[in-house]
């Protein structure tokens, strides 16, 4: 029983990492934007502000930003597409089918059922438990509706693509009935979520009262569901009732009377007589972590790689926590480990709430979002009488040393598959990159290796192995793979693993252009 859970867990990694290799590319070309929009920035270099340069950069940081706005569609398509055994193209166009009709569906039953919130003028769905994807209103599920279909029809479309009907019911055939299963299976989860989902939400919003009146363990509480919940999308019910609401305050600013952490910050910050933040601005300090902590996870997820994978490693995070650093953009970092390590997931939201605490400790009041040069130059304009900014760098290095020692040391005594630690073979220590490009005659050599076209299964591969699935391992020669330069091969019951380095994206596509000829 437990090989079999771990066999489907590392599955279900294998599907998760095939659209995180694009996010890191995004990240990187997210920073552009990112620097060139920032209205701070701009205020420093005029020059910026030209037409088309400001055109560059909206055009870079929106087009990027889509994407991580649309996580749950791009983990739909690929996690089905990384599931499939088979005619992976038409699982990828199932899934995004299916996940129309599922936002549909719950669409439509908010609808029926009058449960369709009313978008705030300032915050649109935000904080109502409702969220618009790709023009219609549902449920706000975050990526795990995504994540949810994704996973359905990679385990529905390989139990019934190859499905055989006779006489009229012929047509129905193959995929055609992976589609009418999920069609009906869509339907049924939205309607399902349309009452399931604000239940949850109902219980988040509740503790909002709890968080209120607990003092420092309020705000930890606040800080780790604010990062606990990013994958359900359940985390805005956390921070917006206090950023927005009079959850978060009410205060008399001058001759204004203000409600909601965010307003009342932003009320203080223009206020000259105002000589020291309120404690309502701790409820803006979600941005401490992600400026400052995910550059200490990055570091102790390179620090811990596998020597062979530290390049690839590294070229994979550093956009990443760039990104965070920079604009406050941390989801495509968080779906790194958050399914692969969920235990250090837990780890990093109670040390995301307990770094919220000391703040308050430290009397440290600071302007906290929007990125390190947002905070830098808000906090520098606002003074350190009223912000004691000073000790927030000093909390912020201190931050990095503490995610940086401890993941490392958890990674490293718990054996976490983090990006970079995957199990190793005795030949790992080997060379682990391709001395050329690979081409038909060593994908050929591959193929025949793996017993041939019809002993093989499935072939996907990781950030360094090609992993593939055969029939019969007796069949398996490995003298014919080595005809390929390849750092080993790691056996699991019919899996098997050859090691390439960062250069195995090429191989994979290599060996399923000869299968599609063979």
């Amino acid at each position: 029983m437990k090989e079999k859970f771990l066999a489907s867990a590392e599955k279900f990694a294998k599907a998760m990492v095939q659209p995180l290799m694009y996010l890191s590319v995004a990240g990187m070309i997210l920073i552009l934007g990112v620097l060139l929009t920032n209205t701070t920035v701009n205020q420093f270099l005029p020059f910026l502000k030209w037409t088309p340069i400001q055109l560059v950069g909206k055009l870079i940081y929106e087009c990027i930003m889509i994407l991580v706005n649309n996580l749950g569609i791009i983990f739909c398509i690929g996690i089905a597409a990384a599931l499939a055994k088979k005619e992976k193209h038409q699982a990828s166009i199932i899934s995004f089918m299916s996940y129309l009709m599922f936002l549909k569906a719950n669409n439509i039953t908010l609808k029926t059922f009058e449960m369709l919130k009313t978008p705030n003028e300032m915050l649109g769905l935000i904080g109502t438990g409702q969220a618009s994807v790709l023009g219609i209103q549902v449920s706000d599920m975050g990526v795990f509706s995504g994540i949810i279909i994704g996973c359905l029809v990679g385990y529905i479309f390989n139990k019934s693509c190859d499905s055989k009907f006779k006489g009229y019911w012929a047509m129905y055939s193959g995929t055609r009935f992976s589609f009418i299963l999920m069609i009906l299976v869509s339907l049924a989860l939205g309607v399902m979520v349309t009452f399931v989902w604000p239940v949850v939400a109902q219980g988040i919003q509740a503790l909002t009262v709890l968080i209120k009146n607990s003092g420092s363990f309020g705000l930890f509480i606040y800080g780790f569901l604010e990062r606990l919940l990013i994958p359900t999308g359940l985390h805005h019910l956390v921070y917006v009732p206090f950023q927005f609401t009079d959850i978060g305050g009410v205060m008399q600013v001058g001759e204004q009377t203000v409600a909601g952490a965010y307003a009342i910050t932003i009320a203080e910050f223009g206020n000259p007589s105002v000589t020291k933040f309120s404690d309502t601005i701790y409820y803006m300090a979600t941005g401490f972590t992600k400026t400052f902590g995910y550059i200490g996870i990055a570091l102790a997820f390179y620090k811990t790689a596998f020597k062979e994978n530290k390049q690839s490693v590294k070229a994979l995070l550093m956009p990443l926590a760039i990104t965070a650093c920079l604009s406050g953009v941390t989801e495509p970092f968080d779906f790194l480990f958050i399914f692969a390590a969920p235990v250090l997931y837990v780890i990093h939201s109670a040390i995301a709430g307990l770094f919220i605490v000391l703040l308050k400790v430290f009397n440290v009041t600071s302007m906290l979002g929007g990125g390190i040069i947002t905070i830098t130059l808000n906090n520098l304009i606002a003074g350190v009488q009223k912000t004691n900014w000073p000790i927030m760098f000093v909390l912020g290095l201190v931050q990095i040393a503490v995610y940086f020692v401890l993941f490392s040391f958890i990674i490293k005594k718990f054996n976490l598959k983090t990006p970079g630690r995957e199990e190793v073979s005795s030949e790992d220590a080997k060379v682990n990159k391709i001395g050329n490009k690979v081409g038909a005659r060593e994908a050929l050599a591959i193929i025949n290796g793996l017993g041939g076209k019809e002993n093989i299964v499935n072939v996907t591969n990781c950030f360094t192995r090609l992993r593939v699935d055969v029939k019969d391992l007796s069949l398996l020669n490995e003298e014919e793979i080595k005809k390929c330069k390849n750092s080993g091969i790691v056996k699991r019951g019919n899996n098997v693993q050859i090691i390439f380095g960062i250069e195995v994206p090429d191989v994979r596509k290599e060996v399923e252009d000869v299968l599609a000829t063979l």
